[in-house]
C-alpha cells in the first residue's frame, strides 16, 4: 500500500510541476516574448479571451515561487526519495515498468525545469537586461 501511494504522489507531483512550469509560462514569459517580438495585437486578443492570465501576472513572485518550490520538490522525490522505494515498488513480473515510468517521469521533471527557467529569464531578467543594453 505504501509504495502505492508514493508511485501515485510522486507522479501526481510531476504533473503539478509540469502544469505550475506552463503556468508561469503562460502568465507571464509568453506575454513579454510576444510583445518583444513585436505582436502586441495578439497578446491583447490573448489577455481578452483570458482574462484569469493578468490576475496571474499580477502575483507573478508567488506563481514563480509555488512553481519553483513544486519543480524542486519533484526532483528532490525523482532522485532522493523514489530510488529508496523502487525495489520494493517494482513488481518482480515486469521489472521493466519500472523503468519505463521513471524515465518517463524524469522527462516530465526536466521540460517542467526547462519551461520554468525559460519563462523566469524572460519575467525577471530579460527587462532588465535590455534595459542596461539601451542605456549604452
Amino acid at each position: 500500500m505504501t509504495t502505492t501511494t508514493s508511485k501515485s504522489s510522486s507522479a501526481i507531483l510531476s504533473y503539478f510541476s509540469l502544469f505550475s512550469s506552463v503556468g508561469t509560462l503562460l502568465c507571464c514569459a509568453l506575454p513579454s516574448l510576444l510583445v518583444l517580438a513585436g505582436l502586441g495585437a495578439s497578446v491583447a486578443s490573448t489577455l481578452t479571451a483570458w482574462p484569469w492570465l493578468v490576475a496571474l501576472s499580477r502575483h507573478k513572485p508567488w506563481v514563480f515561487g509555488i512553481s519553483g518550490a513544486l519543480i524542486a520538490a519533484s526532483f528532490l522525490n525523482m532522485y532522493l526519495v523514489a530510488p529508496r522505494f523502487r525495489s520494493q515498488a517494482c513488481p518482480p513480473d515486469t521489472p521493466d515498468a519500472c523503468s519505463t515510468a521513471s524515465r518517463f517521469s524524469k522527462i516530465v521533471i526536466w521540460v517542467s525545469a526547462l519551461l520554468y527557467l525559460a519563462g523566469f529569464f524572460v519575467a525577471f531578467l530579460l527587462g532588465p537586461i535590455l534595459t542596461k543594453i539601451d542605456q549604452r
